[in-house]
Parts: C-alpha cells; structure tokens; sequence
C-alpha cells in the first residue's frame, strides 16, 4: 500500500512566507527558505511554494527562493504562481524544483497542461485548483487567486485535465481555506473518485483528526496543510504518529 504524504505548503508573498483566512488578511509566518529547511528535517514528505503575487516585478524574488531551497533540502517541492508558458515551467524546473502547479494558466489555456507534460513529464506537472460550492455536490473553479469565478464545473475540469497530462490534482476548497475547520470532504470524494491521478486534500486542516478523516472519506492520496504547521500547533512528526495510531500508512 502506498504510503500517503504530509505536504507543508509555503504561501510566499514577496520572498515572505504569509497565511490568510480564506485568501484573505495575510499574516507573515516567516522565511521561506528557513521554513523549508525545518520542514525537512520534520520529516515533511514533500513541500509547496505558492507564489501568490506572482506578477513579473517579483518574480526573481521567488525564482530566488527555489534555488535557496534547492540546495538545502533533499525532499521533492513544488512551485506554483504566474507559470504561464512553458517556458516559465523550465526556469522553475532548472532552478531546482521538482513540480510546477498551475491554475490561472491553465484554465485560460489548457494546452499548456498538454505541452508542459509532453516536455516534462506528467509527473512534473500538477493542477491546481481552487474550488467554491455552488450547490450540494457542485463547485465552481476560480483564478487569479480565488478573485475570479470561471463558471468551470470543477469535477469537468479536472476530468479534462488528466487527459491532457496533469500527474496530480492540488485541490484547494475556498470555503474550508485557513477555517481549520476541516477538509471539504464531499469534494475531495466526488474528485477522488473522478480521476486515477493522486488528488491532495488542501483548505482546512485544523488537527490529525482532520487529516485522517480526508484521508479515509475523502480517499485523498496526500494532505496539504499550512497554519497549523508554521505557528507550530503540531509537528509533522506528531501528526504522522497519529495517523500511523489510526491505520494510515505514513513514512516515519
């Protein structure tokens, strides 16, 4: 059996590390780099960079940060952000990542799933999406940083996507984001049973029992977790123990 991973996740608002509450008011939660290499030693099984003010001015700032990062820890991350072209993509890559995410891009251009993927390899590339309850067992995708609904119906998006080549599917509910009242099950479930990629349950993480509920009823292959990370609420080693304590495969 598979063993299902703990992903810190790094918002980084101009080379700072911040946390809001559903996409909103932004507190800093420290530097980047120096979080990533905490969470190495954690035992965190892999890292996500969202660069959230990902516009041309800052981009080196984030580029910058990779490459730290890259030369510090031994564990995969990924990086997602303003990636519009795969161009964009291989300076992510080269710099020492080893994903990019993308969300905004895609959904404007969903070619560039297919072109990254064929470059890359599917396994580098992985979809993001940020996704809104409409009605009981429908979500809607939004952009631009969870600004800008689409009218996408976000189970036909994903779909679309794994056909075209996303290796994985970062699922984020706007409604849950930063309430740390829990993962939105019913979506992580309806997705999860949608597509044969790894879906990561992220937006509302407020404890291991949280975790281990996504991660059985919502058959999550991953969770993605920030707040309770970076204000040092539990540790990534004490939420692995609990999940173990409740048959969930985990690396220790």
């Amino acid at each position: 059996m598979l063993t299902k991973r703990i992903i810190p996740c790094l918002d980084v608002n101009k080379g700072r590390v911040v946390k809001g509450v559903k996409f909103l008011n932004l507190k800093d939660a420290g530097d980047p780099v120096e979080a990533a290499v905490r969470y190495n030693k954690a035992g965190a099984d892999e890292l996500v960079f969202l660069d959230i003010t990902a516009s041309h001015e800052v981009r080196k700032t984030i580029i910058d940060v990779v490459r730290k990062t890259a030369e510090k820890i031994y564990i995969p991350f990924t990086v997602g952000g303003g990636i519009k072209t795969v161009d964009d993509m291989e300076l992510i890559l080269k710099n020492g990542a080893d994903k990019v995410s993308v969300n905004t891009a895609a959904v404007l251009n969903p070619s560039l799933i297919e072109k990254g993927a064929k470059k890359f390899g599917r396994q580098c590339i992985v979809l993001a999406v940020d996704a809104k309850k409409i009605k009981p067992g429908k979500w809607e995708v939004y952009t631009h940083g969870g600004r800008k609904a689409t009218g996408l119906d976000a189970l036909k998006w994903i779909k679309q996507a794994e056909k075209l080549g996303a290796g994985e599917v970062l699922l984020t509910s706007m409604d849950a984001d930063g309430t740390k009242a829990g993962y939105d099950i019913p979506l992580n479930l309806a997705v999860s049973d949608a597509v044969r990629i790894p879906v990561i349950a992220s937006g509302g993480a407020g404890g291991p029992e949280h975790m281990l509920e996504v991660l059985k009823k919502g058959k999550a292959d991953a969770v993605l977790a920030a707040s309770i990370f970076h204000y040092k609420e539990y540790t990534v080693r004490s939420v692995k123990e609990y999940l173990r304590d409740n048959g969930i495969p985990v690396r220790l």
